[in-house]
């Protein structure tokens, strides 16, 4: 492509973005009011907030608020889909396909000495297995993985998505949080929740676990469920 188009391209992309800015379809705070009240979000409405959100057009206060809505009055199985697909795709979805051999990861909802992780992966990683893992930061009273891999010094869980490819291929394990790249969506609404007590709603742990996992491109995912007085559920 040459120098013009891609400028081309490049303005017609920055004119789309803006036209989304200036003349968004719908108002944040409609749609907070209508969860507040119980009604039920369409596809188009819940792709709306994710994508203004991750660009930056919505602030942080409202959709606070949408959050907490979410909390009280809880999502529908089709509100739940969209919200995951919407921050799924709110990045890039990684393609493993040439590693050869299966790709596995497991994943907790959260708990007091949540610490599988550390074990987990480098034990299936050695019985010749790939384990892609998008880990997650303290949510609440929960340690978070990366938390606990970065008190190891110079130990690094903010890789590219190329430098996350050779880890992976080199090892057969690598760990790494939402990026600019993969699952921005929910690397900005998982520290909203963490800082306006949005953390115990299972439709937001949902979406935020299945949308950083489908992004990662494993084959198969076990979920660790928390429960008790020490747990989000």
């Amino acid at each position: 492509m040459s120098q013009t188009n891609l400028r081309q391209t490049s303005a017609s992309q920055t004119n789309v973005s803006n036209s989304k800015a200036l003349h968004p379809p719908f108002r944040i705070i409609d749609l907070i009011r209508k969860k507040r009240d119980g009604g039920t979000l369409s596809v188009a409405e819940i792709e709306y907030i994710v994508d203004a959100y991750t660009r930056g057009d919505i602030p942080d206060y409202q959709v606070s608020a949408w959050l907490m809505a979410v909390v009280l009055r809880g999502m529908t199985r089709e509100e739940l889909a969209a919200l995951t697909h919407a921050m799924l795709y709110s990045g890039e979805v990684l393609d493993l396909s040439l590693l050869p051999a299966p790709k596995v990861d497991k994943h907790s909802t959260g708990g007091v000495g949540d610490k599988t992780s550390l074990v987990l992966a480098p034990v299936v990683a050695a019985g010749g297995l790939y384990v892609p893992m998008i880990s997650g930061r303290g949510l609440g009273h929960t340690g978070g993985t990366l938390d606990k891999l970065e008190s190891i010094p110079g130990f690094r869980v903010g890789l590219t998505v190329d430098e996350f490819h050779r880890v992976l291929k080199a090892c057969g394990a690598s760990m790494i949080g939402q990026t600019d790249k993969i699952a921005p969506a929910d690397r900005k609404l998982y520290a909203l929740r963490d800082a306006t007590g949005t953390v115990e709603s299972p439709n937001l742990i949902c979406a935020s676990i299945m949308s950083k996992k489908l992004a990662e491109g494993a084959d198969v995912l076990v979920l660790d469920v928390k429960t008790g007085s020490g747990a989000f559920m």
